[in-house]
C-alpha cells in the first residue's frame, strides 16, 4: 500500500511539474505572422520538419510552410531582392515553430548548443528567427555549404576556417545579406538568423494550421505597446 501511494504521489509531482510555455511579465506585440510563401514566388520552402530528413529522424510538423513575424518577413524580402540580383534565391527551412517542438527537439537530444531551453523559448518560438540557405537562381539547385543544414558538427559554426573556399564565400555573403536587414546569425549555425525584434514578441505553442484561426480569436493573449518587455531567449 505504501509502495502504491508513494507512485501515486511521484505521477501527481511529476505532472505538476511538466515542461510549460515560459511565462512572461511585460508589454509585448501583437503577433502578426506572415506566411512566406505568399512574398515572393522564387522563396523556396524545404521544410525538413514535415519530413524524417532532419535530427530527429521523424517529421514534428504535419504541414510544410513557414511564417515570421511581419516585420522579420519584410526584411526577409528585401534579403530576396538583394541575393537574387546576384544569381541566388533563398531557400527557407524554418520559420516560427510552435514552442512544444521545441521542447521535443530539447527532450531528444543532449547537443543543447544545437537546440533552445523550451524553459526559457527560442527567437523561432516568437516567429523572429528563420534557417535559411541559397539556390542558384539559373537551376533551382541548393548552393553547397560548409556543412548540411541541422548538422551538429564544427562546420557548422558561422566562423568555421575549413572547407571549401566557395562554400565559405557563399556563408559569409549570406550573412552580410542578412545582417543588411537586421539579422543576426546564431553563434553555433550559419543557417540560423534571428530577428533585431525579438524581444518584442511572446512565446507562441500555436500549431501552423491554427495560426490564422488564433489570430481573429484573440488566443495570442493581451499585447501592448512594443519594446517594455525583457524576455529570455535561447538561440534556436
Amino acid at each position: 500500500m505504501k509502495r502504491l501511494l508513494v507512485l501515486a504521489a511521484s505521477s501527481v509531482l511529476a505532472a505538476g511539474c511538466a515542461m510549460r510555455p515560459p511565462v512572461e511579465e511585460g508589454s509585448f506585440r501583437e503577433p502578426d505572422l506572415v506566411e512566406l510563401t505568399g512574398l515572393d514566388p522564387a522563396i523556396r520552402l524545404d521544410i525538413r520538419y514535415a519530413t524524417s530528413k532532419n535530427f530527429l529522424g521523424r517529421p514534428v510538423y504535419s504541414e510544410a510552410r513557414a511564417f515570421l513575424q511581419r516585420p522579420a518577413a519584410e526584411a526577409l524580402l528585401r534579403v530576396q531582392a538583394a541575393v537574387k540580383r546576384d544569381g541566388y534565391n533563398l531557400v527557407v527551412f524554418d520559420g516560427y515553430r510552435p514552442w512544444s517542438v521545441t521542447k521535443d527537439f530539447w527532450e531528444a537530444t543532449d547537443k543543447h548548443d544545437f537546440v533552445a531551453d523550451p524553459r526559457k523559448g527560442s527567437k523561432h518560438n516568437r516567429g523572429c528567427a528563420v534557417d535559411l540557405s541559397l539556390a542558384d537562381a539559373a537551376t533551382g539547385k541548393p548552393v553547397e555549404m560548409p556543412s548540411e543544414y541541422d548538422e551538429f558538427s564544427e562546420r557548422a559554426h558561422p566562423g568555421y576556417a575549413g572547407g571549401a573556399a566557395e562554400a565559405r564565400r557563399r556563408r559569409d555573403y549570406l550573412r552580410a545579406a542578412m545582417e543588411r536587414e537586421g539579422f543576426t546569425v546564431y553563434e553555433h549555425e550559419w543557417w540560423h538568423f534571428d530577428y533585431k525584434d525579438w524581444p518584442q514578441y511572446r512565446v507562441l505553442d500555436i500549431p501552423f494550421s491554427e495560426i490564422g484561426k488564433a489570430e481573429k480569436a484573440g488566443k495570442f493573449g493581451k499585447a501592448g505597446p512594443a519594446g517594455e518587455a525583457g524576455p529570455t531567449g535561447s538561440g534556436r
